[in-house]
């Protein structure tokens, strides 16, 4: 009686409607409440389960859940040390001792948010540890057969991709290699999504219809199957996604509910909502509802032969996926749609196959290993046309779907006209921007400054991260500070770079040049005067290869309706006092830019010049003792100091005396503000900083 009252009740569409809406409602307003932790900020002292694990080089980073999860890290003091906990089993209870902060959000706007990223993870606290002591090795069967499988994965020559197949943990898999499956617009196949879990599935529900089991036992032997496989992949947001589907679909066709796929999957998304509201700013989670529930829906457009039907797939995915790619990357390859042609057949049909037989059969791992290396030189010759397309109001995003849905269900071209024209006027909107903005970007102990005017843009300096010779075993991954920089400069529509401006040769302001200058459009690059040292060098050789030009000996940049000029070009015998100094006028408001300069120079500047009243100044060499002397300060006067300078820095930077030199001035200090943004108008502007 109440299964046959259920099930009419389901057969109405408004009722999964209005379940989704209430899931998606309930969930932001979720995620948007103060945090509430089992734990407090004066806690010192954790137990819990050891859930996953990380070293790279000298750093140990890991989860444990106790109370509820914590992402943790620790470094490592020696190669023996690093051996014996490269070696821990996950299950373990271990006990820990260290410092909890609340996790930093960006302070470089619109980059990778690590603070939302551990929210999505239930993540509330990070971990400093000072000292950690294992109390319980007994691991949980689960735990157990995890362990081996790992640790069976690790000694393959192919284990990296085994590892992202079957376990979801691209780790291993290179930064460079997974940047560019991002920029070919198919890093999205090397998630374990539906298509892969849909796979794993059939192919064990075929084998167990071989043996002439049950129907009902073969749905149940398989629930348990992808349950345990939920937990070998740390219940991944977009697995359970798929697995939720699937054990949804079972209960549909075992009790003749005669829901539609397209509904099973809503209630799915809705439970999961339900259960874990963060899964809300999940990518991976928000990729797969989409992309599937595109899909399930446009299904009877996918006809045709093998390759008429893969483009159909690629091109439905590519069109509902496409703003979650831009609001992620702020851009996205026009022709992904082609590639995706070649990475979904070889990764769907021969590479994740074989993976799973290689885990059986050793032997294949030769084959795999020789077929991934074709597979990844391959791919550096796909096709890329990669747009930028700034940040945007969310709004876009509805309109978006909603001409997208119109054009789906109607096939008027006019629909998809009207979104290239949206997308256009997005992207060009900057032109008609009549202010200027400036931005000193927090690049931690270095400087890095830009200065956009309508879609023109000058970086002054890029930071850099000055690295201390360790040993083989203490090395960790190459790590490029400027990647946040180029998200940054695509999400404000900066299309191409018209100067980069290297004040001088130390590290922490052009120590990042080469990434930017291998990874961006740079018309032109400044060096300061003097010899060019072994970094200049190295740079002015990538600038050689790409047809770059460079210059050393410039009295004025004129850009549009402004011009920077350098001050005092003399030589000094010295790196720091050869510092490219620049002033900048805009209307009526000035700034200069003092690189590094000492007080040598600046007694030359004020000597040679009648500058005072300057609005904004950015403070000498990140605010140290050599540079800003009471002279200087009292005659340029200024309004606002912008020092640049790393938290918790080694050189104790800035100097106390320093900052009470410019105590007549605002200080704004990128250790503690975080990125400062300066809007300028012609009779106002404002200040925005974007603290950690």
């Amino acid at each position: 009686m109440y299964l046959l009252r259920l099930k009419s009740l389901l057969q109405y569409n408004y009722i999964y409607a209005v379940l989704i809406f209430v899931a998606l409602l309930t969930a932001y307003v979720r995620i948007n409440l103060p945090i509430r932790s089992q734990y407090s900020l004066d806690t010192k002292e954790f137990t819990g389960v050891l859930i996953d694990k990380k070293i790279d080089g000298d750093k140990f980073t890991f989860t444990i859940n106790g109370k509820e999860k914590i992402r943790c890290t620790y470094y490592i003091q020696d190669e023996q040390e690093k051996h014996y906990l490269e070696n821990l089993d996950l299950g373990i209870t271990i006990k820990l001792l260290g410092q909890l902060s609340k996790p930093p959000n960006n302070t470089i706007p619109n980059a990778f948010n690590y603070k939302k990223y551990l929210h999505s993870k239930k993540i509330n606290y990070t971990l400093a540890v000072e000292k950690y002591q294992v109390i319980n090795n007994k691991t949980s069967t689960l735990y157990t057969l995890k362990n081996f499988l790992i640790s069976h994965i690790n000694k393959y020559k192919s284990s990296n991709y085994l590892l992202t197949f079957i376990i979801g943990n691209k780790d291993q898999i290179s930064d460079e290699v997974m940047g560019h499956y991002q920029s070919l617009g198919v890093s999205h196949i090397f998630a374990i999504s539906g298509m892969h879990v849909s796979m794993l599935s059939g192919i064990i529900l075929f084998i167990l219809k071989k043996i002439k089991l049950k129907d009902t036992l073969c749905y149940i032997i398989v629930i348990v199957i992808m349950l345990f496989y939920l937990f070998i992949t740390n219940y991944q947001a977009s697995i359970l996604r798929t697995v939720g589907l699937f054990i949804l679909s079972c209960f549909n066709r075992e009790f003749d509910l005669n829901i539609s796929i397209k509904n099973i999957l809503i209630l799915d998304i809705a439970i999961l909502l339900f259960l874990n509201p963060s899964f809300l700013i999940d990518i991976g989670f928000l990729y797969s509802c989409i992309v599937s529930y595109s899909l399930i829906t446009y299904s009877r457009l996918i006809k045709g032969n093998y390759i008429a039907k893969t483009l159909k797939v690629s091109l439905i995915a590519f069109l509902f996926s496409l703003p979650i790619t831009i609001v992620t990357n702020y851009e996205f390859n026009v022709l992904s749609v082609i590639d995706n042609l070649f990475v979904v057949p070889i990764v769907s049909a021969l590479l994740y196959p074989l993976s799973l037989l290689t885990i059986i059969f050793p032997f294949l791992d030769e084959v795999l290993f020789v077929l991934i290396n074709l597979f990844e030189n391959i791919s550096k010759y796909l096709p890329m046309l990669n747009i930028i397309i700034p940040k945007f109001h969310p709004v876009f995003i509805i309109l978006y779907y909603i001409l997208l849905l119109l054009f789906f269900n109607t096939y008027q071209k006019k629909f998809i006209i009207m979104i290239i024209l949206m997308f256009f006027c997005i992207k060009y909107v900057n032109y008609f921007d009549p202010s200027m903005t400036v931005y000193y970007l927090d690049v931690g102990q270095g400087d890095s400054v830009i200065i956009k005017y309508k879609n023109k843009c000058v970086m002054i300096d890029t930071g850099g991260t000055l690295s201390y010779k360790k040993e083989n075993w203490q090395q960790k991954k190459a790590y490029n500070l400027t990647d946040n920089t180029l998200k940054f400069l695509k999400s404000i529509g900066i299309y191409d770079i018209d100067y980069l401006i290297l004040t001088h040769g130390d590290f922490d302001h052009l120590g990042e040049s080469s990434n930017i200058v291998n990874n961006y459009k740079v018309r032109n690059v400044l060096f300061n005067k003097g010899e060019y040292n072994s970094l200049e060098n190295k740079l002015i050789y990538t600038l050689n290869n790409k047809n770059i030009k460079y210059y050393n000996d410039v009295a004025n940049i004129n850009i549009d309706a402004y011009s920077l000029q350098l001050l005092d070009t003399q030589l000094y015998d010295n790196e720091n006092d050869n510092s490219i100094v620049l002033y900048l006028k805009y209307y009526n408001w000035q700034f200069l830019f003092m690189g590094d300069a000492g007080k040598e120079r600046e007694e030359a500047i004020i000597a040679k010049y009648n500058i005072n009243n300057i609005d904004f100044l950015k403070v000498g060499h990140h605010g140290s003792n050599t540079s800003s002397s009471k002279t200087f300060i009292s005659k340029i006067n200024p309004r606002y100091s912008i020092i640049s300078v790393g938290k918790n820095n080694r050189y104790k930077h800035p100097n106390d005396q320093v900052i009470k030199t410019l105590s007549n001035s605002q200080i704004y200090r990128t250790d503690e503000a975080g990125s400062i943004k300066i809007k300028l108008y012609k009779n106002k502007f404002s200040i925005k900083t974007f603290s950690p």
